[in-house]
């Protein structure tokens, strides 16, 4: 699947979870997190990219974007902070430097991740909210492509919980969400 159609997917995929959210102290199958704590954390990574993809380090962004960033309007932070992102990516090649907090990789990588962080986010709200996120096969296949690989790297770092067991003949999406240490059958 190719990057940008993969990013608009996932993009997709979240804001359809944003929007069905009706109870924002709610939980979600991310833990500690409930609904409004899980946008605004990815408000906050989407308000990052257009100064990482332009070359800035995270010291330099610094904590400009800790703390409560989605107020009373969740679902509005949620598509400023979004569309802020996707104008940012527009026509970042894909070898530019990008400064992360565990090394500077290439603009190809970190969009890999955000794509993983939508796609995988949006299931965690949803599952709350008893929608289905329609994550796809075809993006959970690229993202078992990209990531099967990394997350074993990952593991022990917190980013994700240990991978979960689940049949070899699973579907792509519930490979994913095992792969990246969520229990696809959660409920709140």
């Amino acid at each position: 699947m190719e990057l940008t159609t993969a990013h608009d997917r996932a993009r997709d995929v979240f804001d359809r979870a944003v929007g069905a959210v009706r109870d924002w102290d709610g939980p979600t199958a991310c833990g500690a997190w409930n609904a409004r704590e899980l946008v605004n954390h990815l408000v906050s990574e989407q308000l990052w990219v257009p100064h990482l993809v332009g070359g800035e380090t995270i010291e330099q962004v610094g904590d400009r974007y800790d703390g409560d960033l989605v107020g009373d309007d969740p679902v509005g932070a949620w598509a400023r902070a979004s569309e802020v992102s996707r104008v940012a990516w527009a026509g970042v090649p894909d070898d530019r430097d990008v400064h992360l907090s565990y090394a500077t990789v290439p603009a190809r990588d970190y969009r890999w991740q955000m794509i993983l962080d939508l796609a995988v986010h949006g299931w965690d709200l949803t599952a709350a909210t008893d929608h289905d996120p329609a994550i796809g096969d075809a993006l959970a296949e690229a993202l078992l492509a990209e990531f099967t690989p990394e997350i074993a790297r990952w593991e022990g770092t917190g980013i994700f919980a240990a991978p979960v067991p689940v049949p070899d003949h699973a579907d792509a999406t519930t490979r994913l969400l095992a792969l990246t240490g969520r229990d696809p059958a959660w409920q709140p």
